[in-house]
């Protein structure tokens, strides 16, 4: 049931409108001024105002600035052009002139209080998805870190296409993220694609989009990922990755604003801005003949360098402290903090995995742990010195067996271990089991497998 707030000054009419409103399933309220309105109701408890334009004492345009983010719908005797742009120009949502068919009034209604909900929903989901990737999630004050905030800052405003670099887990899709929200495209969509995540022979169609029949299988026509993103940013992470055919049409679509859908003829204009991101070393990738050239300068506009965590050893305590929060409200879990014993461990680790290895390891402490504190021993950490507490794999811990012991003993390395872990045990496990058991993620698993050298077995 929603809410409406009928302002009219003739009695008759605003009976009438009460009625109407009433079986149409709303709760209805009514005023006979904007001042009466404004004394005896608090106006931002609405889902709509029905306000006529000409009243005793201001004119029902008065009431927008009365009640922001409620909907206001104008209504006249007075239908002119005029009178509606002026209405529009106000804040007014929609102008609907009398006489009016009560259908037509009923069908503008519900089409407003349809709009007003999604717009909440959007504002909801909008602000749900800064609390899981927030902004200010980029906690750090060491001095590359704020490079790359000043970086930021500066290219955001920007049309500019934005390469960012960095180890895996650095945080390139938060940089991402953040460029977006400080951008004047900051309403539109942010549509993120992980280049190494799609398989070769369905990336052009997933990003470019394709027409019916273009290829078997293709029953209907697709809009791709680069549509998707108009009006807002495309964040290609791994554009590393990218096949030879899709790097070209990548740069058709940077140099010209078009895309051309796999089976078509027509290009369709698109509004899109880049940002990418990679480890790899992409001058090596171009002298090697596996990345374009022209491409490279192109997506290289301004380029933002994340640092590895070991680097930023100053700014681990608070990044730690910010990731325990983040996994308490994941989790529903209350308010914890670290031992002093954790805290060294935790200072002491050299993080290959970087930041995504941090917060792996801080939330499954906050899974693991039966009171508020947490202990060296769930973070599953190797200690400087000794201090006996090993880097065991967190599923091996959970099931009562070490997969070091499984593998043949405790390995010389995590390297190693991986190594030797993946070779035992791909025959027989898909990629996501591998990476749970591993306790990573399968994008983890894949960037581990290419660094490492070990192929993926094919069925």
């Amino acid at each position: 049931m929603s809410r409406i707030l009928v302002i009219e000054d003739e009695p008759i009419i605003r009976t009438e409108l009460r009625r109407l409103l009433v079986r149409a399933g709303h709760d209805v309220s009514e005023a006979g001024s904007v001042q009466e309105a404004a004394a005896d109701y608090s106006l931002d408890s609405f889902d709509l105002v029905l306000s006529d334009l000409r009243l005793p004492g201001a004119p029902g345009t008065d009431v927008i600035a009365m009640c922001p983010g409620v909907p206001v719908l104008i209504m006249t005797s007075y239908a002119t052009v005029k009178s509606a742009v002026d209405a529009m120009k106000l804040g007014a949502v929609d102008y609907i002139a009398k006489p009016f068919d009560h259908d037509e009034l009923l069908m503008q209604v519900e089409r407003v209080l349809r709009e007003g909900k999604l717009t909440r929903q959007n504002a909801a989901l909008k602000r749900e998805v800064e609390q899981a990737h927030p902004v200010s999630g980029m906690v750090g004050s060491c001095g590359p870190m704020r490079e790359v905030f000043e970086r930021v800052r500066k290219v955001a405003p920007s049309p500019a296409t934005v390469l960012v670099l960095g180890e895996s887990g650095t945080g390139k899709e938060l940089v991402a993220r953040a460029i977006h929200a400080q951008s004047p495209r900051a309403d539109g969509p942010l549509v993120a694609v992980n280049c190494a995540a799609i398989p070769e022979g369905l990336l052009e169609s997933e990003l470019f989009g394709h027409e019916k029949g273009a290829f078997t299988g293709a029953q209907a026509a697709h809009a791709g990922l680069v549509e998707a993103a108009h009006g807002g940013t495309l964040f290609l992470d791994e554009i590393g990755e990218l096949p030879a055919p899709a790097q070209a049409r990548l740069l058709r679509m940077l140099q010209d604003g078009e895309v051309r859908r796999v089976g078509s003829t027509r290009p369709r204009k698109v509004d899109v801005r880049i940002v990418a991101a990679t480890h790899r070393d992409l001058p090596r990738r171009v002298q090697e003949g596996a990345f374009r050239q022209d491409l490279y300068f192109r997506l290289r506009v301004v380029e933002i360098r994340l640092p590895p965590l070991r680097e930023r050893g100053e700014d681990l305590p608070a990044l730690a402290k910010h990731l325990l929060d983040k996994a308490c409200r994941k989790i529903g879990r209350a308010s914890a903090s670290f031992s002093n014993d954790a805290m060294m461990a935790l200072t002491s680790h050299p993080w290959p995995g970087n930041v995504r290895e941090l917060e792996n390891a801080i939330e499954r402490a906050v899974i693991l742990a039966d009171g508020p504190v947490v202990t060296p021993d769930l973070l599953a950490l190797e200690l400087p010195e000794g201090n006996g507490h090993g880097a065991a794999d967190a599923e091996a811990r959970d099931s009562g067996e070490s997969e070091a012991e499984e593998v043949g003993g405790s390995p010389d390395s995590m390297e190693e271990y991986f190594r030797r872990f993946v070779l035992e045990h791909q025959e027989h496990m898909g990629e996501t089991e591998l990476a749970k058991r591993l306790g990573i993620s399968r994008k983890a698993l894949w960037e581990k497998r290419q660094k490492l050298g070990i192929p993926r077995t094919r069925a």
